[in-house]
């Protein structure tokens, strides 16, 4: 018999992960991300643009996590990593670089918290912002295509950490 949301047996847990979203401004993608940030127990959102599309188009997709995913904006991602380098966040983005670690080889660390990084739905983590991070990771592909969605990458990522976390 198929469970529902209130007879799964599943334990709530929050993980020491902030989820930093620099520029992403779709806002089908915006309400995905309070989704599966709810769904892997993520801390907290940070999304760093001017304009974040938190109406009726993003309540759609987040069913309402937006209600229960705590999150803030802030202006910019480089003030945002500042704040969280001071917090002794460990800065990881999720890009793919020529010194980028393939997402699943790589030890993520529970001695800190985590702020995973992620980027523009076209332009991906900006390079400002990669220098800024502690490590850069990615997800291995096999296609031709050498992206995928940012809300797609981020569950692939999210799952990779806490599972790792546990």
């Amino acid at each position: 018999m198929q469970l529902t949301h209130y007879t799964t047996k599943f334990n709530k847990k929050t993980f020491p992960i902030t989820l930093v979203c620099e520029n992403v401004t779709n806002a089908p993608n915006i309400g995905s991300l309070f989704r599966i940030a709810d769904a892997f127990g993520v801390e907290k959102i940070i999304f760093c643009a001017n304009d974040i599309p938190l109406g009726r188009k993003m309540t759609k997709t987040s069913r309402a996590t937006e209600k229960v995913v705590k999150y803030e904006v802030i202006e910019t991602v480089s003030e945002a990593l500042k704040d969280l380098k001071a917090l002794n966040y460990q800065c990881i983005a999720l890009e793919i670089t020529e010194d980028s670690s393939p997402i699943h080889s790589f030890k993520f660390s529970a001695d800190k918290p985590i702020a995973l990084i992620i980027g523009d739905e076209n332009f991906g983590v900006s390079e400002d912002t990669l220098e800024a991070c502690d490590h850069i990771t990615h997800i291995n592909m096999f296609g031709q295509n050498s992206s995928m969605n940012v809300v797609q990458a981020t569950n692939i990522a999210l799952y990779e950490i806490t599972k790792q976390l546990q």
